[in-house]
């Protein structure tokens, strides 16, 4: 029986520079096809060609399809969050403004890729029958990481009273990213980005219509 090549570097060994970058690019190849067509569709073929690298050198990198979609998984989170860190942590703009200026950037960044490239964390989560038991938990943990950094920002807003202090930013935060996947879902259906702009524009009416009824906001006028 043949058994596939193991994947990476010797124990204690460093990777080399150019090992490095081809895995790199692997995964960032991969990130790109999640995002367009999920987990189930995308082939190692179809990784390696558009990664320019020759066929049968997968196992190199990756012990198999499984610890690839991980690997890629991970580098995804780290990109999300890099882009919500540079969104929502805007000391120069006012927390909700930050929340539209993430999802304003989103929509720039769907229109861009024409509406082909959806969440990579949604795009998994409807095809979880067919993934490693363990993508679960990993992809509920990467909406746990959003859910805070969210949640952060709408705590802030509750310190500048902006929002009412008893409102639950945690439950918040939860329902705005099921709104999100839901949103990014309907955007590549129609080929629009208003469902995003509809799904912004509802969240922070809401946020305005519970300070506007707070009691606060009430004695003040």
């Amino acid at each position: 029986m043949t058994k596939k090549p193991k994947a990476a570097v010797a124990r204690g060994r460093r990777p080399s520079p150019a090992y490095a970058a081809t895995r790199d690019v692997l995964i960032r190849c991969g990130m790109e096809l999640l995002t367009e067509q999920g987990f189930s569709s995308t082939g190692l073929d179809a990784v390696l060609k558009r990664a320019t690298v020759p066929k049968g050198s997968f196992y190199h990198y990756f012990a198999n399809k499984d610890a690839f979609g991980a690997a890629v998984m991970e580098a995804y989170d780290d990109y999300f969050k890099r882009k919500l860190d540079r969104w929502l942590l805007n000391q120069e703009r006012a927390p909700l403004d930050r929340l539209a200026d993430f999802i304003a950037d989103a929509s720039r960044g769907m229109r861009k890729h024409r509406f082909t490239r959806g969440c990579l964390v949604g795009n998994l989560s409807q095809e979880l029958g067919a993934l490693p038991v363990d993508f679960r938990e990993r992809l509920d943990a990467i909406l746990v990481g959003w859910q805070e950094r969210v949640a952060r920002c709408l705590r802030e807003a509750q310190s500048a009273g902006t929002i009412p202090a008893a409102l639950d930013v945690e439950q918040l935060a939860e329902f705005f990213w099921i709104a999100w996947e839901g949103a990014v879902l309907r955007a590549r259906l129609v080929q629009s980005d208003r469902p995003l702009v509809t799904f912004i524009e509802a969240f922070l009416s809401s946020l305005d219509a519970r300070a506007q009824a707070s009691p606060r906001h009430a004695a003040d006028h």
